[in-house]
């Protein structure tokens, strides 16, 4: 019997961060009576006067928000981060060291509308959202102190949201967070050997494949990496060897807004739902240094399995030894190359 990566439990190498995923394919089988997840309420009014990020509304520090009409930016009112956090470092044994760390986390509304996600906003809205991401992003570079800005959403209360208004986060911190640590090594030490661009060479690779493509357009791809670990895990890679998102050009930016808005709608129509994720843009450090060995991309994480009632836990062997899957990421990507480019809610 031959070995086969769509029958057999195999374990797959993630050159981005040297890290490695157990998958396990013949685990499909198996009957589920695990959680089961109380689907979120799909209705939500155009404004909500309860809502701290609606237009006009009071937030909970009680400032007050303007009437805004395309996206808007505030300072978290409850910021992991300060920008006037004291410099210190306390280390009394090799083994407990703590540093201090300055920053600042602001808030982005992608849009006025409380029943709006990026799957439902039209490309030329999310154009203005990869717009303000760029202002932000060049924005807090600026700042002194501040070696990384990252841009993210968290979307779903499944992955943390506080609120259902169509909104992301930017956070802006004085070292390098781990996970940019992880793929900054791994980048730097590919470039340093061949001279060209890591994520370049594997979009290539995925390109002659096309196993695992899920979406393409001028400028960007989107697939399922070879090494994800969450079910329907995605990677979003520039086709330009460029840096961050301020590089990108006016085309470019066109076409990462129609990129985001196809991937979102396949996720929504997966499960016929507001598909919950964990999303941000990994670009270079802000910081002194060179940074050309860095390559534009986006990682989307979403939790859901089976349905939209069913999620994947990164529990037990996952915590303690190394994160496993069931879908293969071949499957993954079959399935969701195959859903129609139009929301569902459109179709209804």
């Amino acid at each position: 019997m031959a070995f086969s990566l769509s029958d057999h439990p195999h374990r797959r190498y993630n050159p981005l961060t040297g890290e490695w995923v157990l998958v396990s394919p013949h685990r499909t089988k198996r009957p589920w009576q695990g959680q089961v997840e109380t689907p979120p309420a799909e209705t939500r009014p155009e404004y909500d006067p309860n809502c701290y990020l609606c237009p006009n509304n009071a937030r909970a520090n009680g400032e007050r928000n303007p009437n805004y009409s395309g996206t808007y930016v505030f300072t978290n009112d409850f910021p992991a981060l300060l920008p006037d956090t004291p410099e210190g470092i306390y280390a009394p044994h090799p083994l407990l060291r703590a540093e201090s760390e300055r920053g600042t986390a602001r808030v982005i509304c992608f849009s006025p509308r409380h029943d709006l996600t990026l799957a439902e906003m039209q490309p030329s809205a999310i154009r203005l959202v990869v717009d303000e991401w760029c202002r932000q992003y060049e924005e807090l570079a600026a700042l002194p102190n501040i070696s990384y800005v990252l841009i993210f959403e968290n979307r779903g209360a499944m992955m943390g949201a506080s609120n259902p208004h169509p909104h992301g986060q930017v956070w802006a911190s004085e070292h390098l967070p781990q996970q940019i640590l992880l793929e900054d090594a791994s980048q730097r030490a590919y470039w340093q050997t061949h001279g060209r661009s890591l994520l370049a060479d594997y979009l290539e690779v995925e390109l002659q494949l096309g196993e695992r493509l899920i979406h393409l357009n001028a400028h960007f791809a989107v697939l399922v990496p070879f090494w994800a670990v969450w079910p329907f895990e995605t990677l979003l890679i520039s086709r330009r060897h460029v840096s961050a998102m301020t590089d990108l050009s006016h085309a470019e930016r066109d076409a990462l807004a129609e990129a985001l808005h196809a991937l979102t709608v396949r996720y929504d129509n997966l499960f016929r739902t507001s598909f919950p994720y964990s999303a941000g843009f990994h670009v270079r450090p802000t910081q002194a240094g060179d940074w050309t060995h860095w390559h534009f991309h986006a990682h989307f994480y979403p939790p859901l399995l089976r349905s939209a009632t069913v999620r994947k836990f990164l529990v037990g062997y996952e915590m303690l030894g190394t994160p496993q899957r069931d879908i293969t990421p071949e499957q993954a990507a079959e399935r969701l190359r195959s859903l129609p480019s139009v929301h569902y809610k459109s179709a209804l």
